[in-house]
């Protein structure tokens, strides 16, 4: 799609930039606004390296909107595995249904209507709305508030910074093709305008940048130091010929519905093995006899770091299986949504005498 803007102005050069420039992604190749919705989902929080090869298996397991609307969330979490922030995948799958229902399988292309749906903040309903329907929505990620605050030497608290930046783009932003400009923001963010070492020669739009004139690119936006909470916590894998003992999660906070090794954290003063055998009287009432050290798993969720002890149990009496908690064979571990913490031990022992798969 050519852009007909031959102006000098600095939404000019960068649409004219991003033609030249962007990403030969596999979600621009579409006007389906339910691909765009998805890759958008998709997107946040994550890398686009991450997001490829799953949002190409996803539109072939659900080519429509209803056909995750037809989907147990069980299957979509199942699917979705391995992305992380699953309420992502909870809303698209709620979302869905909605849409299903009430607007015959079309995402609405009304602003007021969008954002009532869940997972549609500001920032996906302006992308859908922009990039599917061409609509003048801004949207501000990541990259296009570093983007915008060193154009404009903008600073703040978030939620302020946020709405100066989006009101600077509703007027900035140009009348024909919106949803050009706004890919051409972030993607300007993702491959030039980097947190570090920012590649400010090649830039479209470093003669309009105010930080650059200055010299002081890096110091926008101002970062705010978050302290990083460390847990420990134990599981115990309980074998059974070739099934492996299961426990599902509540059905809401963290990893809500996903099945995991039982087990938890380890409290204060305790050891590892100590933890392991209350954690297990606890919860599936039984002693461990005995506890071999299988594994120890690092793995970093949002707000905090866990470092997870996994230990080979054998336990008295065996564990009953209800509701929440199942004997599940390796032919059928692919099929439960499993936390990546969980995923990784079950990787690290599989290749154990006994393995699980």
């Amino acid at each position: 799609m050519k852009i007909l803007n031959k102006t000098s102005t600095w939404t000019a050069k960068l649409t004219r930039w991003y033609q030249k420039n962007h990403r030969k992604l596999p979600w621009r190749r579409t006007c389906d606004p339910y691909k765009i919705w998805v890759s958008e989902i998709m997107l946040q929080q994550t890398t686009v390296g991450a997001v490829i090869p799953y949002y190409e298996r996803w539109v072939r397991r659900f080519p429509s909107i209803r056909h995750v609307a037809r989907a147990s969330l069980e299957d979509v979490l199942t699917s979705w595995q391995g992305l992380g922030y699953y309420s992502r995948a909870r809303n698209l799958h709620q979302a869905a249904g909605i849409i299903v229902r009430e607007y015959d399988g079309s995402i609405p292309d009304n602003r007021e209507v969008l954002k009532k749906l869940p997972g549609f903040g500001p920032y996906t309903t302006g992308a859908v709305l922009s990039i599917a329907f061409g609509q003048r929505q801004p949207i501000v990620d990541a990259n296009v508030r570093r983007v915008i605050c060193r154009l404009r030497m903008l600073k703040g608290k978030s939620t302020l910074l946020d709405k100066n930046i989006y009101s600077f783009l509703q007027d900035a932003m140009p009348a024909l093709h919106p949803g050009i400009f706004n890919q051409a923001l972030m993607e300007l963010g993702a491959l030039v305008c980097k947190p570090e070492d920012p590649a400010c020669p090649a830039c479209p739009v470093k003669s309009d940048c105010r930080a650059y004139a200055q010299g002081v690119q890096e110091a926008f936006p101002p970062r705010a130091r978050k302290a990083v909470k460390r847990i420990e916590t134990v599981v115990g894998i309980i074998r059974r010929k070739d099934s492996i003992f299961m426990q599902k999660r509540p059905p809401t906070g963290l990893l809500a519905g996903f099945w995991e090794l039982p087990g938890g954290k380890v409290e204060r003063g305790e050891t590892p093995r100590q933890a392991l055998a209350r954690e297990l009287k606890e919860e599936l009432g039984v002693r461990v006899l005995t506890a071999r050290h299988a594994a120890t798993i690092r793995h970093a969720y949002t707000q905090f770091q866990v470092r997870l002890f996994a230990w080979e149990c054998e336990v008295t009496p065996a564990p009953k299986e209800n509701a929440t908690h199942r004997w599940v064979s390796r032919r059928e571990l692919a099929k439960y949504p499993m936390p990546a913490g969980t995923v990784k031990v079950l990787a690290a022992v599989q290749a154990r005498p006994g393995k699980i798969s």
